[in-house]
């Protein structure tokens, strides 16, 4: 397959709104891809690379100097095979080896090509809805139902492998995807709650009612001594994470999967800020801050694969597992009056968390789309948005990258969708981290103006939203303010332009 196929299949989806019309664009270039194609095609369309991270940036890519090729020549396997040497390139001299490559790539791809490899290696092209749209798309050129490839992604946690595996030998294969220890699941995630009344009556009498921590999502491994540890967003912290590796170790089993979150702790029991848990996951972690953990759901036990028992009997086991170590579990009640889930909310914000999660106890374990099974309940009303860009300050602010604009995840598979700035909630040190941080981020710029790839998630605090012809959604933000930066969420993980239409008043 040529690699225009693959250019022209994502021009023609960015070119349609229609979401039946994307997902046949890109199931007919998948009904086309030979088996060896597919990987990185599906990985492209994506939004990133196969290989991951390759190490090149706006600017880098923004010095080359290759004139367009004038026709198409460049195969699918050849941009592949090259992104794999440009990956594998380190140590003295690489600097100028891996501009010779990306000067032969670039070189041998027409205008369009060069173009789209320019998004696909800044990340512009990750967009959250592409993942959706890919799995509708791999489900109609394979044949098999949307509910068995989300099931075998979740259980892979791997799309591009996940879409061959479909391709290859349709739902048999996608049915031999199990559940592996050692593998990390796709989590399954809670959609916003209008208040605690609203998600009690949606969901019934049959809930369990837990706390919402202020902390960081992780998904626990653990065979016979080997304890492995990974984030929301599947990013391995086993070796930062020492304590938590030995809590689990001690439990009484041979096997199992947890689900959980963690957080620091101050003496007093309460949550210390979130950017202190967050402080152990970076590349030099503050090893005086100790974490926590938090369990709230299991998903294997000592051979018991448990994803598609319903969350009832997922907790009776959890409940087993950790009888003797009771602080180890999530705190809540199961099936309480309204009365009693109430107290729950109220001891949750008392001992200064977020709010509660409210669970259907009928529920299978379903990881990506945000469902209605699990419905976060929250006194005031928070997003998760992109950053697209900032503005440099001017006043105090002089000299910092200051007033951010925010985007809204676009549910049809474009660009995030933009909402609103805010310049508000941002800290002397936070207002220092964006301006040294946003810099490596960056995809163009204008006077007064710095434009970033859609790959820095933000959560917001605002007042609700209102309609508004100023931004292309027709909505925008009122009295947002920065809360904290997600370095624990992927775009592919924020807020909709739906979730926000949501906050419409009237």
């Amino acid at each position: 397959m040529l690699f225009s196929d693959v250019v022209a299949t994502s021009a023609a989806v960015g070119a349609t709104r229609s979401r039946t019309a994307k997902a046949t664009a890109l199931a007919g270039l998948l009904r086309a891809a030979a088996p060896g194609e597919v990987v990185p095609v599906v990985a492209w369309l994506s939004g990133a690379p196969r290989q991951g991270r390759i190490g090149t940036g706006w600017r880098t890519l923004s010095g080359l100097d290759a004139a367009p090729a004038g026709d198409p020549s460049l195969t699918v396997e050849a941009v592949d095979a090259l992104l794999d040497e440009l990956t594998a390139t380190s140590g003295s001299g690489s600097t100028a080896r891996r501009h010779d490559l990306l000067q032969r790539l670039y070189g041998a791809a027409t205008a369009d090509e060069q173009r789209f490899l320019h998004r696909l290696l800044t990340g512009e092209l990750r967009q959250g809805a592409l993942e959706g749209l890919m799995v509708e798309a791999v489900a109609a050129a394979s044949g098999v139902t949307q509910t068995v490839v989300r099931r075998a992604l979740m259980l892979s946690g791997r799309l591009p492998e996940t879409a061959a595996a479909a391709l290859a030998g349709g739902a048999d294969a996608l049915a031999g995807i199990g559940l592996e220890v050692g593998r990390p699941l796709r989590p399954m995630l809670a959609s916003p709650g209008d208040s605690l009344d609203a998600a009690l009556a949606a969901l019934g009498e049959r809930v369990t009612v837990e706390h919402k921590l202020d902390g960081a999502r992780i998904q626990v491994h653990r065979h016979g001594d080997d304890v492995r540890v990974w984030t929301r967003t599947l990013r391995e912290i086993t070796d930062g994470v020492p304590e938590l590796v030995a809590l689990v170790r001690g439990l009484p089993c041979d096997t199992v999967v947890l689900d959980g979150e963690t957080l620091a702790l101050d003496d007093d029991g309460r949550p210390r800020p979130f950017q202190d848990t967050m402080s152990r996951f970076g590349a030099e972690a503050d090893r005086d801050v100790v974490l926590s953990p938090f369990f709230f759901d299991l998903l294997h036990l000592d051979g018991r694969d448990l994803v598609d028992e319903p969350l009832a009997t997922r907790l009776d086991a959890l409940d087993g597992l950790l009888a003797d170590h009771p602080a180890l579990r999530m705190h809540g009640a199961r099936e309480p009056t309204a009365a009693e889930a109430a107290a729950v909310l109220d001891a949750a914000l008392a001992a200064g968390h977020e709010g509660v999660v409210v669970k259907d106890l009928a529920a299978p374990y379903a990881a990506g789309r945000r469902g209605k099974a699990w419905q976060k309940v929250k006194p005031v009303h928070t997003l998760d948005l992109v950053v697209l860009g900032a503005e440099w300050g001017y006043g105090r602010r002089t000299g910092s990258l200051s007033n951010i604009h925010l985007g809204a995840r676009d549910p049809g598979g474009g660009e995030p969708v933009m909402v609103g700035k805010t310049f508000k909630g941002m800290t002397d040190e936070l207002l220092a981290w964006q301006t040294a941080t946003f810099p490596q981020y960056a995809r163009a710029e204008e006077p007064g103006v710095v434009y970033l790839r859609p790959e820095l998630v933000v959560e917001i605090a605002l007042d609700g939203a209102q309609r508004s012809t100023r931004y292309p959604g027709g909505v925008a933000l009122r009295f947002a303010r920065v809360l904290r930066y997600r370095p624990d969420k992927t775009p592919a993980q924020a807020d909709t332009l739906e979730s926000v239409r949501a906050l419409l008043s009237g």
